[in-house]
Parts: C-alpha cells; structure tokens; sequence
C-alpha cells in the first residue's frame, strides 16, 4: 500500500525532527520496506529500485510533479505579474502576486517534501544571530544555507512542444531613469545570480495542531529580498541596501499574466557521502 499525502507529510518532518538536516533519510522512513538504500539527485532514472520508482510515481500531492526522468520536481504554477520590481520568484495565492513572477498552485510544504524525496538537503533562511561582546548586546547576519537548487519555467514554445528556461531570462536590472537609487547600480554591470539555495523555511507550533509551515502564509517560496523564511533564496542577505530590489520583469517571452506554466525545480548534482 502506498501511503497517504498526509501520511508522507508527518513522516517527512519526524525525520527532519530527529535528522535535522540528513534528508537521505527521508526516503527510507517513508518506505521502509521498499527500498533498501536511498538516492542522490546524480543519479539516473535506472538507478532507482523498480518498486521505489514504482512507489513514487503514485505519490500524489497536488500541483507537484515528481519528474524521475528529468530528476526535477515540476510544480503547477500561473504567471502573476508582466510589470514592476521583483521581491519574489514565486509566491503562494493571495499574498504578494504584485512582486513575484509566478504564483504557485501547490502548497510550499508539498514542494518541500518532493525535494526531499530527490535528495535534496535543506539548511536555514538567513537568521540575526545574537552576539555578546565586551557587554554589548546585538545582532549580526548569518547568510542562508542549503543545496543548490536550479530554478526553470516550462512552458510550450512556438511549435507548442515543451521548453524550459532559466529563471534568469524574465528577471532584468531595474531602468535606473525610472528609480534613481544609487543602491541599483550593481545590477548594470552583472546578470542574475544562477543558483538558489533550499533553505526550507520553519515550522512553528501552531496551539494544539500541526506545526505550520510559514512561507505558506507569507508567500515567500522562492525570494530575492530576504526575508527570513523563505523556502529557496539566493545566497546571502539581500534588502533596499543592497539590491535587494534591483531586479525587474523581464516580460519578452513569458507567457501572459494568467496563463499556467510549470515552475521546475532541480536539485544540483552531488556525490554520495560516505
């Protein structure tokens, strides 16, 4: 028998409870006797169990694909936004539409929980870590951690086959004319940054019910800016001081606002731990 969505779920977060950040884990607890080791996102298709392929092709949570021949997780999405500056590449429904590319159709906690499955390990958002010095009290950064993850749109192209892009093709420095701040220079002289990290957000108790997960509520899946509880962000900590809102749509080629695309995700390439 397969388990459930919820089932899954719970048993994603009693590993990462007593695992911490190990999710390699992940796939063994919830399978325990299907599979008689785990998988890292290198590997092929072949290299997984036949009764593991098995087992995760009918998985469902919805609006999450998990794509065992391309080794992604393709999540349902809708582009939201064609104009304006960008604090976000992807939010939930109802929350910040007007400052992010895409909305999702799917539940962060359900595409947290597909990542694991690939391999993927999570770290931390970044965090103000206090600091006692000399009898001072304060406060300093600590940047995000987490895997690598590969951010792509997946939409038909002229010939109505499927395509995937970079993310970076739709984000473009802001027109400096249009927003005199000093603080976007930066963003003339160099492109995007390529690679987001899975920082996976928090869980926080929630009275006597499950844990939540906050960028459900936030909206803030995959981030810019920082915000501290985002599930993918870029590396490092970004705000109005240092280009945190420098980006813009880049809308040449995005589909229209409103039209359903495929936001994909693909864990980076690692070799097995010993």
């Amino acid at each position: 028998m397969i388990p459930s969505t919820s089932s899954c779920i719970s048993e994603v977060w009693h590993v990462l409870r007593l695992f911490s950040s190990v999710a390699c884990f992940v796939a063994f607890i919830l399978f325990p006797t299907l599979i008689p080791g785990t998988f890292y996102a290198e590997e092929t298709t072949k290299d997984i169990p036949p009764s593991m392929e098995q087992a995760l092709r009918k998985l469902q949570m919805p609006g999450v694909h998990l794509n065992l021949e391309e080794r992604t997780v393709d999540v349902e999405a809708e582009v939201c936004l064609h104009e304006g500056l960008l604090e976000l590449i992807a939010c939930t429904e109802g929350t910040k539409e007007h400052e992010s590319i895409v909305v999702l159709k799917a539940r962060p906690l359900h595409v947290h929980t597909a990542l694991l499955l690939f391999g993927a390990r999570p770290g931390t958002p970044a965090m103000q870590k206090f600091k006692d010095k000399n009898g001072e009290e304060r406060y300093i950064p600590v940047p995000p951690s987490g895997d690598q993850i590969e951010v792509l749109l997946v939409f038909p192209d002229d010939e109505g086959k499927p395509k995937e892009f970079p993310i970076s093709r739709f984000i473009a420095p802001v027109n400096l004319l249009e927003y005199d701040d000093s603080h976007f220079e930066a963003a003339k002289t160099k492109g995007f940054p390529s690679g987001f990290l899975f920082a996976g957000s928090h869980l926080v108790e929630h009275g006597k019910g499950p844990r939540k997960y906050v960028c459900e509520a936030s909206g803030n899946v995959i981030s810019i800016s920082t915000f501290g509880d985002e599930m993918l962000c870029l590396p490092g900590i970004y705000g109005h001081a240092n280009e945190g809102l420098a980006w813009q749509v880049n809308s040449k080629g995005l589909p229209d606002v409103g039209q359903s695309v495929i936001l994909r995700l693909r864990p980076s390439q690692r070799t097995q731990e010993p």
